[in-house]
């Protein structure tokens, strides 16, 4: 890649007890791609991603955001970089709605007094997230209809979009499309083709190989806890992938 990494890691070790879940993990992320992000299970994926979230804390390495190292010492400092999270269990609020999920802790506040005695403005909550999901082509029926009532993909819309609209600079995508059916993974895929075209950067964690060779630009696999490859999409395949992650030639040999 000709441009300069948006985020690298270097040397990430991460230990609980005497397990080594990252022995010394690298990951590079450039801006405006998909990068995959893949690995056998115990390889090191989730606490990767925790390290780079801030969730965790690593206990050596390093962290470079646009060329700068960086402390990530909670999700509040991988925010202020502009780096947002879909997490697996997708972390929305049942209850409400979708602006008050897109808005959770970011709440807009009314003008004038009503807004100093802590007076939400839903009117512009709901009108900037009915603008969010035009824009990425989400589609909610009812976007004042409480999450809970929503279908899997849906809610995986809601999601993204709230990652959207806050993220400047990267969004993680873990297991997007686990619980979802074809049609509703094929608009998952849509939502993160639609993310990068807009300049955003999309770390993929996935299981499902197929998905991933429909939207990543590179992947990168972690085996026991340490980077072992990382390939262009363009010029690799499944099988090659999956050697990788589990230490097999494509052949099946060791």
């Amino acid at each position: 890649m000709s441009a300069p990494p948006l985020l690298e890691t270097r040397g990430i070790t991460k230990r609980y007890g005497h397990v080594e879940a990252l022995r010394g993990a690298d990951f590079t992320v450039y801006p405006g791609e998909v990068v995959a992000l893949l690995g056998d299970n115990g390889a090191g994926k989730s606490t990767l991603v925790k390290a780079i979230t801030g969730t965790i804390q690593p206990d050596e390495g390093q962290i470079l955001f646009e060329g700068r190292p960086v402390q990530m010492t909670s999700p509040l400092d991988a925010r202020t970089l502009g780096i947002e999270t879909v997490f697996q269990d997708l972390a929305l609020v049942p209850d409400m709605d979708p602006s008050g999920n897109l808005f959770l802790g970011r709440e807009i506040l009314r003008p004038g007094l009503l807004g100093r005695l802590g007076m939400l403005d839903r009117r512009a909550m709901h009108e900037r997230t009915v603008e969010a999901f035009t824009r990425l082509g989400v589609n909610i029926q009812d976007a004042q209809a409480k999450v809970i009532g929503m279908s899997g993909g849906q809610r995986q819309g809601v999601a993204v979009a709230r990652a959207m609209v806050w993220a400047s600079k990267m969004v993680l995508m873990d297991e997007p499309t686990a619980a979802l059916g074809v049609v509703q993974s094929r608009h998952v895929n849509d939502l993160i083709l639609r993310v990068r075209d807009q300049g955003v950067a999309v770390v993929l964690v996935s299981h499902n190989m197929q998905h991933v060779f429909e939207v990543a630009d590179r992947i990168e696999v972690l085996r026991l806890g340490k980077r072992v490859a990382a390939r262009r999409k363009a010029d690799t395949s499944i099988e090659e992938v999956v050697a990788d992650m589990t230490g097999l030639s494509v052949t099946g040999a060791a």
